[in-house]
């Protein structure tokens, strides 16, 4: 995320005062709920959804999850790049190239 986008979630936040209310466990929970509205858009079929929704929906995870970025002094690309690791390890190309099991079935 660009970091005028970051500045402006944070902005967003400060102006009202909300950072009382963003616990690691409500922001976790805030995440379940919007990831769920997410999935709401494609219930009864995949095929046929709103992008214009979807957008919004995936705005409030990438949101709320910023906010607990900022909670826990977490940086996104290490972590995210601690997971590809993990991942890489789990999930090696010979194996798990065009397979969906899990990696205890490769």
């Amino acid at each position: 995320m660009k970091q005028e986008t970051i500045d402006r979630i944070r902005r967003f936040s400060e102006e009202r005062d909300w950072d009382q209310f963003h616990s690691p466990e409500n922001l976790a929970k805030s995440i379940v709920i919007e990831a769920a509205e997410l999935l709401e858009c494609f219930q009864w079929n995949g095929m046929d959804y709103d992008l214009r929704h979807v957008e919004e929906e995936l705005a409030d995870v990438l949101v709320y999850t910023q906010n607990m970025l900022d909670k826990l002094g977490l940086d996104p690309d290490e972590i995210v790049n601690m997971k590809m690791e993990q991942n890489e390890k789990k999930y090696p190309v010979e194996k798990a190239r065009g397979n969906a099991a899990k990696y205890d079935q490769l």
